[in-house]
């Protein structure tokens, strides 16, 4: 029965929630999201027939200690069995640190995906249902094969499969056509437009969405589709820059970038919303501020759901001294830094409350076709800005 409400439907088995260290802040908040939601079932026939329907506390009480080799092991300190158990990580968390040899060292990417498969294992075989969710794909920028070179995000998704995972969720994929290596097997890619423009909305209350005052623009062809969408859902123009490089020569290993080439409608006088997956050196996105400043931008707003800066954040402050960066918006689906946070051109697009609806919506086994395509809930709020 797909298209039963959550009222109506009794969940596929009892809830827990086993939130990874590199996700554990916000697992503690989506946790916090759904026991106040399930209140509201009190009195109802599957609060009664289901103990631990209603509680404070859906987290599992979980572990992965270190041995001084650097070597680990997953731990789960309660019963599972029989559970609709969700898994919480972020692979690229690197802010908890270890112990190798006596020395300190940074969690990497492999050290957080290795400590989910050891979850999996802890739980497999107990849990009646293990679904995944890894807001960002794990290696998923390693989507076309060059040469001889891995697509790691492929292996991995198969593996997670292969160890038992029924769901994988992630949000705004680099690369959504990935699916296709686990073709038969559930794999969900959700849209964050809605609270992006939500939270933008919310931060500029004198912008209006129309074709005159609003502008979606990738920094690369990549992109595309992505500012495509925007422009599209929003009414509104879009443009790209696409690098004209030398491919005569390399500079460690890549063509040298000539130059940041636009097009589009002009973006002069309007408010521009760069829109892209993920921030890790910065310099492609703020590059594409730069030249929308020379062409006489208004504002800038970026709307970034992954942001890693992982070269640090003294671009982004230069940028904005100089007046071409005027708000930075990203989720909170990766670990943020109070670093980050204290910026006075920061903004965080808190998604606690969408992954606690989807994690709601999942264990009754009810639709998330609405959850999935945004466009109604945008519409709603946009009307009154057009």
């Amino acid at each position: 029965m797909p298209n039963r409400i959550i009222e109506e439907a009794f969940p596929v088995g009892t809830l827990k929630i086993a939130a990874l260290d590199s996700l554990k802040e916000f697992g503690e908040s989506v946790n916090q999201i759904l026991a106040e939601t399930r209140k509201g079932y009190a009195g109802t026939k599957k609060a009664e027939f289901f103990p631990g329907y209603i509680t404070d506390n859906y987290l599992v009480d979980l572990d992965t200690p270190r041995f001084g080799t650097g070597e680990s092991k997953g731990i789960i300190h309660e019963s599972v069995r029989g559970a609709d158990l969700f898994l919480l990580m972020d692979p690229v968390n690197a802010s908890n640190l270890y112990k190798i040899n006596g020395e300190d060292t940074f969690t990497s990417p492999d050290d957080n995906y290795q400590d989910v498969k050891r979850i999996i294992a802890a739980s497999n075989g107990k849990a009646s249902r293990i679904n995944l969710i890894m807001p960002f794909l794990y290696e998923g920028r390693r989507d076309i094969r060059r040469n001889f070179e891995s697509l790691d995000c492929s292996i991995a998704l198969q593996e997670l499969i292969e160890m038992g995972v029924e769901n994988i969720i992630t949000f705004d994929a680099h690369e959504p056509r990935v699916v296709n290596s686990i073709p038969i097997n559930g794999f969900d890619n959700f849209n964050t437009a809605f609270q992006f423009v939500e939270k933008v909305l919310e931060y500029d209350k004198e912008l209006l969405v129309n074709g005159d005052s609003l502008m979606a623009v990738s920094p690369d062809e990549n992109g595309m589709p992505r500012a495509v969408y925007y422009a599209n859902v929003l009414g509104i123009n879009m443009g790209m820059f696409y690098k004209r490089k030398d491919y005569t020569t390399t500079v460690d290993g890549l063509h040298p970038v000539i130059a940041h080439e636009f097009l589009g409608n002009d973006p002069a006088g309007k408010t521009v919303l760069i829109v892209d997956d993920l921030i890790t050196s910065g310099e492609p996105i703020l590059e594409t501020a730069r030249e929308l400043k020379k062409r006489n931008a208004k504002k800038i707003y970026m709307c970034v759901t992954y942001g890693l800066f992982s070269e640090g954040l003294e671009a982004f402050d230069k940028a904005y001294e100089e007046g071409i960066l005027d708000q930075l918006f990203t989720t909170n689906l990766t670990y943020i830094s109070d670093e980050l946070v204290s910026r006075p051109y920061y903004t965080k697009v808190d998604l606690s409350r969408y992954v606690a609806l989807i994690i709601n919506t999942l264990n009754h086994d009810t639709s998330i076709n609405e959850i999935v395509d945004p466009v109604k809930k945008i519409h709603e709020i946009i009307k009154d800005r057009q």
